[in-house]
């Protein structure tokens, strides 16, 4: 059977753990495991682009942000991130802003302004449920899913030679697909040595 959906996911995940008796905790695996990869993944498939309006300099991030990937001032110059001595210590002049903090559910810029920003931002897997049965992950790679759901079932289990064996294939799948994503992304790319040449 091919993994598609949520549904061949859960089949699938209790042949491979030999357990047909977790249906009714597969929910709770599945959200466990989708939790654990936001902590660790970053493709390209996780990014987003959003406007954040800026009131005072402050503005709220999209609710699935994971990470700031770049961050653009409304002159489209890039805002770098600040360390937070140095951004409270920019709190008073004026202009437009050079950099942000992150800081709680809100990204600040410096100096304060009333402007928006562009956000790129890798944003949380969208969570696979009986209501939403497809996402990218799993059309990309369902593999990283099966594993980290065989490994999650495992721990529930206290099974820590099967929990073992299942992280190390989901880390090697994820490895795959980190490595696709850096052909996508740098497959052409020519490299270009910065600074003075003689």
């Amino acid at each position: 059977m091919t993994i598609s959906d949520y549904a061949s996911l859960l089949a699938d995940a209790g042949d491979y753990s030999g357990r047909d008796d977790v249906a009714h905790l597969f929910p709770r695996f599945l959200a466990l495991a989708e939790l654990k990869l936001n902590r660790v993944m970053r493709v390209a498939d996780m990014e987003k682009t959003a406007t954040v309006p800026l009131a005072e300099g402050e503005g709220s991030l999209p609710a699935a942000f994971l990470e700031a990937r770049q961050v653009l001032g409304a002159d489209g110059r890039a805002l770098r991130a600040l360390p937070l001595q140095e951004f409270n210590s920019n709190g008073t002049s004026a202009g437009a802003p050079i950099g942000y903090a992150i800081v709680g559910a809100a990204i600040r810029v410096r100096p304060k302004g009333g402007e928006n920003i562009r956000l790129t931002y890798y944003a949380k897997i969208p969570p696979l449920t009986a209501e939403a049965p497809s996402n990218w992950l799993i059309e990309k790679a369902p593999d990283v899913y099966l594993y980290a759901l065989v490994e999650e079932i495992a721990i529930w289990e206290r099974d820590a030679a099967k929990a073992g064996a299942a992280e190390a294939l989901k880390r090697q799948a994820m490895a795959g697909l980190g490595l696709a994503d850096e052909r996508l992304r740098w497959g052409n790319a020519e490299i270009v040595i910065g600074g003075l040449t003689p």
